[in-house]
């Protein structure tokens, strides 16, 4: 079966097309159970997400803020394994016909085997990858494999990055360009800054891949202002911290949904 990159890229040509950006949320697999996570994507996209990330927890994540640290030490603790990750991904995408990519570090892929992971990945209907530490170079075996399945590999670059480094990057990329808005890991700001707006046009000169945002959206304002110059809203440590706070996994369903809702309604406040 071959995975869904075409189903990526059509979601975020349909949302250029209407004249606003995508949403993509962020939700760890296995938080706060196997069975929640699932609920919780599909909730997600029922408020309005075009995409889910769904997170495959690591025990280092070296990107990732202490909220969505939090989500990860839960879902570990509570046994997660890369069989539930892969059946977030199909039930998911079952339910909703919609996008679904896992965001997932290097080394967790590395010890199951490329070709086995991106064989499931596909078969679960999954689009693609996000790869936040899998440097570019080292990338051919994942990216042959990758494409061979139908899945995105997606590449995450930030403000550090010298034109000449985003030009190789987005030379093979697929899906889109993951654009880290600020230096530092994923957590809820209180701008998203200058630094971003900055890195989208840079990275729009080398690239006609859509290029989205993420890292420190977090509520309505901040989806308008980076839908203003992006093609899509990355949103994560928002919604994991909805669930965090939330009384029951019930209310946390209904936070995350109410979320999204407000952050769709942002995106297209371009």
């Amino acid at each position: 079966m071959s995975g869904n990159i075409q189903l990526l890229s059509d979601t975020l040509a349909a949302a250029k097309a209407e004249n606003r950006a995508a949403l993509i949320a962020y939700l760890p697999a296995g938080f706060p159970t196997v069975d929640g996570g699932i609920e919780a994507v599909k909730a997600v996209f029922d408020g309005g997400a075009d995409v889910v990330e769904v997170g495959l927890p690591h025990s280092d994540p070296v990107l990732d803020g202490p909220v969505i640290q939090t989500a990860d030490d839960i879902a570990l603790r509570g046994g997660v394994k890369i069989a539930d990750v892969m059946r977030t991904v199909r039930e998911a995408y079952e339910a909703t016909g919609k996008p679904v990519l896992v965001m997932t570090y290097w080394n967790p892929i590395d010890r199951y085997g490329v070709e086995r992971f991106t064989a499931e990945l596909a078969e679960a209907g999954g689009a693609g990858c996000i790869l936040p530490d899998l440097p570019v170079q080292e990338s051919a075996l994942w990216r042959e494999h990758a494409e061979k399945h139908g899945l995105a590999t997606v590449f995450v670059v930030a403000p550090s990055s010298k034109d000449e480094r985003l030009a190789k990057i987005t030379a093979v990329g697929s899906g889109f360009v993951y654009a880290a808005s600020l230096m530092g890991v994923t957590g809820t700001r209180a701008s998203v800054g200058l630094e971003a707006r900055n890195l989208v046009g840079r990275t729009r000169a080398t690239t006609g891949l859509p290029v989205c945002v993420g890292l420190g959206v977090s509520n309505v304002e901040q989806a308008a202002e980076v839908a203003g110059f992006a093609d899509g809203v990355i949103v994560g440590s928002a919604f994991v911290k909805r669930m965090l706070d939330a009384e029951d996994e019930v209310a946390g369903l209904a936070a995350v949904r109410a979320l999204a809702a407000e952050l769709a309604e942002g995106v297209r406040k371009r």
